[in-house]
Order: C-alpha cells, then structure tokens, then sequence
C-alpha cells in the first residue's frame, strides 16, 4: 500500500486558485530559491488541515512535509489567511444582499482538549471540565469569522471582549455597533470594555424553562461557525506548539470554507 492522495477532494480547484494565489505569492513564483509548485504546497496544507495528519506523514504525491511545513509558516506570519477571509466575507456578504461592512457581530469561545505537543501553555477550563485552549471568536450575523483571539482555556470569556472588539473594529473601520453575547460575558467590564470601542453589549438569555436544546436567537449563528471550524481534523484538538499557529489554521479553516460559497461548483 503506497501513501498517496489519489485525488483527494481538497485539492485547490482552478477557480479557487485563481481567486487565492494573489494573496499566497509572497515571492516570485519562478524565484531560484523555490524548489516546488505554490499550488501544490497549498494544497498539501489543505489535506493535512483535512485529515488531521501528522506532517511526516504527508502523501509521497504531495511536496515534502517539511517544505508545506515551512510555506505554511511564512503564511501565517504574513497573516495571509486574515486578508483572505476579510475579502471573501466582503464578497459573501455583497452576494447575500447584505452591506459589505457589518455592524453587528456574535462573540463566543470553544475550549479545545490539549495535546502533549500544547500542553505547556494548556490551562484548564472548569465549566467544561477540559484542560486545553480556548479559542474566542468574533463573527458577523452570517458566521463569517471577523476577529480571533487564542489564549488558555482558564481565561475567562469577558476578559477578551477588549481585544475582540479592538480587532474588530480595525477590520470594519469602526462600523460595529452591537454585539450579541451569552451570560458568560455579563458585568459592567466587558461592558465597559466594548463600550470604549463603541459596541454595545446585548446578551442573549437562556429562557427561563427550557427542556432539551433551545435555538437561541441571534446566538446559534456563532455556534454554526465553530460546528463548520470543527470539520477540519487539525482543530479537533489542540496539536500546535504555539497558539498563532493554532489561530493561523482557524483562520485558514474559515478561508477555505468561504472560497467553497463562493465556488460551489468547483467541489
């Protein structure tokens, strides 16, 4: 048996390519030094994101792992993902008759079990009763991602309102006005702390007699973003040594789960 793809489905389409390669060219694509085809090394980082493989063992029909491994690194530093996305939420947006910038956003985190290869930065989080990291997000009212923040799962959500609404803001120019947030974030300093970049705070409650699992308004939309970030395999736990790159792959997830809307017909 040969370790190989055999088409494996994440293969970057050529609609897809051309929408992503601008963004993915840091160099000249005939450079001297580059030893392997940009498209190719896109997409093995796309299969590894997929399946959730170790990087020794990449396919032999993919560039080396150690040649994905270091692409994908210089990636992340650029922040290439994070441009990628604010541009296909744009699109997205346009397409859903929506304004392009929002002006409302969902907050909400995910603690993600941890890993020998985390553990040294793991923290436990005593609601979930899980050790790992905690990966809070920002999304507009169609679960496209607009700001994410990693930090160890015993931090407390309201302790990043200021660095999400902060992030946010930067990204929209100033144009989100209100944010939907569950009782983990009530009190007067997250309020506080959004109400300084201009964001009002408004949390949704749990009704008063629930039984089973109740659809919450306005809230179920975040969680339909993390349900879509746990598709990947890689971000089913946390297998990074460092937490930018944990928050690099989340924003790739989320790239490639936008280029899909906006290539349907590319799968």
């Amino acid at each position: 048996m040969t370790n190989e793809r055999e088409e494996y489905p994440s293969d970057v389409s050529d609609e897809e390519w051309s929408f992503c390669v601008s963004y993915l060219t840091l160099m000249k694509e005939d450079a001297p030094q580059r030893e392997h085809a940009l498209r190719e090394l896109f997409n093995g980082l796309r299969w590894l994101a997929r399946t959730g493989s170790p990087w020794r063992l990449m396919p032999h029909d993919l560039p080396p792992w150690h040649a994905v491994y270091q692409q994908t690194r210089r990636w992340v530093r650029a922040g290439c993902f994070e441009t990628m996305v604010e541009d296909l939420r744009l699109l997205l947006r346009l397409a859903a008759e929506r304004n392009a910038v929002p002006t409302a956003m969902i907050l909400d985190s995910r603690t993600i079990q941890s890993t020998p290869e985390s553990g040294g930065r793991a923290g436990y989080d005593g609601a979930k009763k899980r050790k790992g990291s905690k990966v809070h997000i920002a999304v507009d009212t169609l679960g496209h991602l607009l700001a994410l923040k990693v930090t160890a799962a015993n931090e407390q959500d309201r302790a990043q309102v200021e660095a999400l609404a902060q992030a946010v803001q930067h990204v929209t120019g100033d144009h989100v006005e209100l944010a939907y947030v569950d009782q983990g974030y009530t009190g007067e300093t997250p309020a506080a702390a959004a109400t300084q970049h201009g964001i009002q705070l408004e949390v949704v409650k749990h009704t008063k007699a629930k039984r089973g699992f109740v659809l919450l308004p306005r809230r179920w939309v975040v969680e339909r973003s993390f349900a879509w970030a746990a598709r990947f395999r890689r971000l089913a736990r946390d297998y990074e040594r460092l937490a930018t790159t944990l928050a690099g792959y989340h924003w790739l997830a989320f790239a490639l789960l936008m280029l899909k809307s906006i290539f349907p017909k590319s799968a």
